[in-house]
């Protein structure tokens, strides 16, 4: 059992939806949110969809050096 099924809030700030995703605090800041933690950063639906969205080109690009 982790920490999001055992209601773990959003940890941008502003925001106290209940997290549904985990991910690193360096994955979540290279996407522009401001996150608030030491080593995973927890989000809601709505902002790990925005996390998504950011990161999406970057994963592309990524995907292409190793082409």
């Amino acid at each position: 059992m982790g920490r999001v099924s055992k209601g773990e809030r959003c940890s941008v700030s502003g925001c106290s939806q209940p997290a549904v995703k985990s991910v690193s605090l360096e994955k979540a800041s290279r996407a522009g949110l401001s996150v608030s933690g030491s080593r995973r950063a927890y989000l809601c639906e709505q902002h790990y969809k925005e996390l998504k969205k950011r990161l999406k080109k970057e994963k592309r690009i990524e995907k292409w050096r190793w082409r």
